[in-house]
């Protein structure tokens, strides 16, 4: 259940979720085994749990997302809706993951287990944070002051986001951070990057939990059904707290103190593990 907490609230702060999931049981010294496909299954049902919760907060908006995106492939071709345009830079963002994801899957799930790797990647993730705040002001003074919108994005804009996304394939590199960063970069508001960043979260997370399903009835999978539905139901209570915080936060706020904790705990548990 602590660990359900911790996915919540971590998932969507940017923080990385899977870098303290594998950091966390070994500084406490538990008994697990993260690589363990039982494990592994019970992190899917936390994830579920998220996913659910950001479709929740977020309903009135993915009603009219999911609509204007129907709409589109039923016309076959794009209008000038916001919404419409909202839906396929989901979809341009989602690809790079989906296919990355994909490639990588085996190589990356082998750090699961590897504490250190998990240290390096968090303090990596504060090092990316840092690097865009900093040229995100360089960037903001170059295009007169002006911020974009997100459906002024452009269809490799939303590419370019997936794909800095999809480095949270590595534990310890925040997925929420990361896409944020990008959205930074390309000039949006920090309050727009992390509303791109939310909702860009709902059909990545929605997708690695359907890939993953099968794996819940492999063979040597063991899951306890009410300790992972109680499990996924926290999570989801979490990560609703979580981003109705962050939007709030990242409306007069930036990075920096996140990208701070994860480099100081990334070098400290580097330490620690070395």
């Amino acid at each position: 259940m602590f660990l359900a907490v911790l996915q919540g609230f971590s998932e969507l702060f940017p923080v990385s979720s899977l870098g303290h999931i594998v950091l966390v049981p070994s500084l406490l010294h538990w008994r697990v085994d993260r690589a363990d496909p039982t494990f592994l299954a019970f992190v899917v049902v936390l994830h579920f749990g998220t996913a659910l919760a950001l479709v929740i907060y977020y309903w009135s908006e993915w009603r009219g997302i999911i609509a204007a995106f129907f709409a589109s492939v039923v016309r076959g071709k794009m209008s000038n809706s916001l919404d419409e345009r909202t839906a396929w830079l989901l979809v341009a963002a989602t690809i790079p993951v989906g296919v990355l994801g994909g490639l990588f899957e085996h190589p990356v799930r082998a750090l699961f287990a590897n504490p250190l790797a998990a240290s390096i990647f968090l303090a990596v993730n504060g090092g990316i944070m840092f690097f865009g705040e900093s040229l995100r002001i360089k960037q903001h003074r170059r295009s007169a002051n002006a911020y974009r919108r997100l459906d002024a994005l452009s269809w490799i804009d939303g590419v370019k986001v997936g794909f800095a996304e999809a480095l949270a394939l590595l534990p310890g590199i925040s997925r929420s951070g990361s896409a944020m960063v990008a959205g930074l970069l390309l000039n949006l508001s920090h309050a727009e990057a992390a509303r791109y960043s939310f909702l860009l979260a709902t059909p990545v997370i929605a997708a690695a939990t359907l890939f993953e399903l099968p794996n819940l009835f492999a063979p040597g999978v063991h899951l306890a059904l009410v300790e992972s539905v109680a499990g996924a139901i926290l999570a989801g209570i979490t990560a609703y707290f979580s981003v109705a915080y962050l939007v709030r936060y990242f409306q007069t706020k930036t990075l920096i103190p996140f990208a701070w904790y994860c480099l100081v705990a990334g070098i400290a548990c580097i330490l620690f593990f070395r």
